[in-house]
């Protein structure tokens, strides 16, 4: 084989993995306000811009520094590291999976909340303010591939704020969102299971 066909195959090989690498979801590892259950605060984000993940601190934790018990179960969000951590009440289950997160520090909230309520076919509404912001959005999109919400929602005691799934996976490790936290379908669907109404939830 010539240089020139070796380097050629070389580069067809590199780019095919970088794309193969970057399509892949990542493994999961073994004072509230009065919530609106058909409102969200979800994406406005130009996904097509290039965005730099946050991988290198995408890591196991312990239950330990964050919360006093697991009563109910814990769910850990980790804004700066983009990722959900999960840990059942007697401890035996151990989740990570990595996540979208709000897109600026003033849609961001952090602090103590918990599940309120579980939905496995999310409807979404715009909020007042967003519709402001895009009055061509349609005021509500039923369950469905078109959903912002994915296949469940785990609603927060904290008006409008969810954990829920996204048909669109490019918003998964970037800052997409409006103030939700989003999963890849199938890993809001595994923590939807083992969540229940009641389970803490913690913004760090």
């Amino acid at each position: 084989m010539s240089n020139d066909s070796f380097k050629l195959n070389t580069r067809r090989g590199f780019l095919a993995g970088s794309a193969a690498f970057l399509a892949a979801p990542a493994l999961a590892q073994s004072t509230g306000e009065s919530v609106n259950s058909q409102a969200t605060t979800e994406t406005e984000r130009d996904l097509t811009e290039v965005v730099r993940r946050n991988i290198s601190s995408f890591r196991t934790l312990s239950w330990e520094p964050y919360f006093d018990n697991t009563q109910n179960g814990a769910i850990l969000v980790d804004l700066d590291s983009r990722a959900v951590h999960y840990w059942s009440e007697d401890r035996s289950v151990y989740k990570l999976y990595p996540s979208s997160v709000p897109l600026t520090a003033d849609l961001t909230r952090r602090g103590r909340t918990q599940v309120i309520l579980k939905d496995p076919k999310p409807s979404w509404r715009p909020t007042p303010s967003m519709l402001e912001r895009n009055p061509e959005w349609p005021p509500f999109i039923g369950p469905g591939p078109e959903n912002p919400l994915g296949t469940r929602s785990l609603h927060l005691s904290w008006q409008y704020y969810r954990i829920h799934g996204t048909h669109d996976t490019r918003k998964i490790g970037r800052r997409s969102s409006n103030g939700c936290i989003g999963l890849y379908n199938e890993h809001i669907e595994e923590l939807y299971e083992f969540a229940k109404v009641g389970t803490q939830v913690l913004l760090i």
